[in-house]
């Protein structure tokens, strides 16, 4: 399977302030007991061994330690629900880590999947606020961080990080509630990360 995909991201975890496990490369451990974490993608170009998923979005949540790399997540992969049964196979294969590519090296930490599938989505971005909403499963909003003592008002990014993007902006949630399969949390204030994302395997 060859595939390639590129558009936008952002997440929310429940870390304070600039993420210590993404920036650390899961080295870190998050400032909570718990990494409470929900990510979102939405596909501007892309396909899979010719199946086209241009348009589509997916919402990924994981309830995992504090060291992430302990292992034993608990996740769940909710795909937009205007893919066919075609595109759904080939984003669960790309964002399950079966496909290879960025995702890959995560799969073996997760411990249980404890739901998913298809699922109504909308998602929206202006480049500085990201919004997503899955049925009343997720209704996540948040706000890149934009320094007053910043001239250019191009807002704070983080560089050299490498997953899923090289450089991150840096954010707040201003909405973020999460009830989904048993995953229950609010994280409204916490921190986010945004960027563009490009992967291929």
């Amino acid at each position: 399977m060859s595939w390639r995909l590129s558009g936008s991201y952002f997440e929310n975890c429940n870390c304070d302030m600039v993420c210590p496990c993404s920036t650390s490369g899961l080295t870190a451990a998050a400032d909570q007991d718990r990494c409470l974490v929900a990510l979102a993608f939405h596909i501007d170009s892309g396909s899979s061994d010719g199946v086209d998923l241009a348009g589509l979005t997916v919402c990924m949540l994981a309830d995992a330690p504090a060291q992430m790399t302990d292992g034993g997540w608990k996740a769940a992969v909710l795909v937009d629900d205007k893919a066919s049964q075609e595109q759904s196979d080939a984003i669960m294969a790309i964002f399950g880590g079966q496909a290879g590519g960025p995702l890959a090296d995560l799969a073996p930490l997760i411990g249980e999947m404890v739901g998913g599938g298809p699922a109504p989505i909308e998602y929206a971005d202006d480049g500085f606020n990201h919004r997503i909403t899955v049925g009343d499963l997720v209704d996540l909003e948040v706000a890149d961080f934009v320094s007053p003592m910043d001239p250019t008002g191009k807002g704070v990014r983080v560089s050299g990080v490498g997953f899923p993007a090289d450089t991150l902006a840096a954010g707040t949630a201003t909405k973020a509630k999460i009830d989904a399969f048993g995953l229950s949390w609010d994280n409204s204030g916490k921190h986010s990360f945004s960027a563009p994302f490009a992967w291929s395997a």
